[in-house]
């Protein structure tokens, strides 16, 4: 695993902008390629496998995180989990000592991620125009550390999330259910309104490092 070779967008150490552990310091590996077009990907630069950024060993990543130094490590992409020897990777990183954590857009089977991973599931809205692709097997086997995500862009993609929450008792079943929107796209409020409306059991989260640094500044 060590010795095999990871298509790297970038790396870097910032802090977590998002979910439960938003505000922690984190180092990110961004993982290159994801076969999700969203509508409203804020990485379009990491969508291209057949874009080479960097091509790096298991064990030069390894090294890099060792070079920053920070307890939490969390995989991103790009979509990390369609290349599968990060799951290995991701594996060796627990068993360093590491509290690890890899975000997935929610097409692929997440089911042999390693039980000591944070699973951070996207679940796709209609507005993305990727919802066909989601692998809804991943909502029948979640774990109580998994958090699930939304991304909202219509009062439809919300109504499409309430469901879902309802449909698969996720409130009940994860660490977190996470609302958020589009950058720029709904209203804070109204999205709020909604969910107390519905006494929906989530956390609706800001993009925190949005707040920070300038929405499109890379490599935070």
């Amino acid at each position: 695993m060590l010795d095999h070779h990871f298509n790297v967008s970038e790396i870097f150490f910032s802090v977590q902008g998002e979910g439960s552990r938003a505000g922690m310091p984190c180092t990110f590996i961004r993982l290159q390629g994801c076969k999700l077009r969203c509508v409203w990907c804020d990485t379009p630069y990491a969508l291209d496998k057949r874009v080479v950024a960097t091509l790096m060993t298991g064990a030069e990543i390894v090294a890099e995180i060792e070079r920053i130094g920070c307890s939490f490590v969390e995989f991103t992409g790009g979509e990390p989990l369609e290349q599968p020897d990060v799951v290995p990777l991701m594996a060796y990183l627990c068993d360093a000592g590491y509290t690890v954590a890899v975000e997935t857009g929610g097409h692929v089977d997440v089911s042999n991620v390693d039980p000591r991973v944070i699973r951070i599931i996207d679940v796709k809205c209609p507005d993305s125009k990727m919802e066909p692709l989601n692998h809804w097997e991943n909502l029948d086997a979640l774990r109580p550390t998994d958090e699930i995500k939304f991304v909202l862009a219509s009062r439809r993609d919300y109504e499409f999330a309430r469901d879902v929450i309802r449909r698969y008792d996720l409130s009940r079943s994860t660490t977190a259910v996470l609302l958020s929107c589009v950058f720029g796209t709904l209203e804070f409020k109204d999205v709020v309104e909604w969910i107390l409306a519905d006494k929906l059991d989530v956390r609706f989260q800001l993009q925190m490092h949005k707040f920070i640094w300038h929405p499109e500044t890379r490599g935070v």
